[in-house]
């Protein structure tokens, strides 16, 4: 019982630092570019010039793949995932094994 009550509690003490660290992500990501667009549009730190669009598209391309990875595939494909997998494959792997011996058992019976 307290194996399952430590797994749980590290389960959500992994999922708070990934939502964590998408709202820093996002706020990281927020406070550059606006950086980035009042260095260039109102000091003209490089004048007639897109850099910081195309950096900032770059950035938030990258923000999405986080933000889908933490609520998406993370949400979905979590321990209890990965358990029910392991289990599908080694039932698998144990009706095969199964079949083999039978087989092998089959083979011998008729050799006689």
């Amino acid at each position: 019982m307290e194996r399952e009550r430590h797994e749980l509690y590290e389960y959500a003490r992994k999922r708070l630092n990934q939502k964590k660290g998408i709202y820093f992500h996002f706020v990281f990501l927020f406070l550059v570019s606006l950086f980035l667009f009042i260095s260039t549009k109102i000091f003209n730190f490089i004048p007639d010039s897109k850099w910081y669009t195309w950096l900032t598209t770059l950035w938030l391309f990258l923000f999405i793949l986080h933000f889908i990875k933490v609520y998406i595939t993370d949400r979905f494909m979590n321990k209890n995932w990965e358990r029910d997998q392991i289990d599908r494959l080694v039932a698998l792997q144990q009706k095969k094994i199964e079949e083999l011996e039978k087989r092998i058992v089959e083979d011998t019976l008729k050799q006689k």
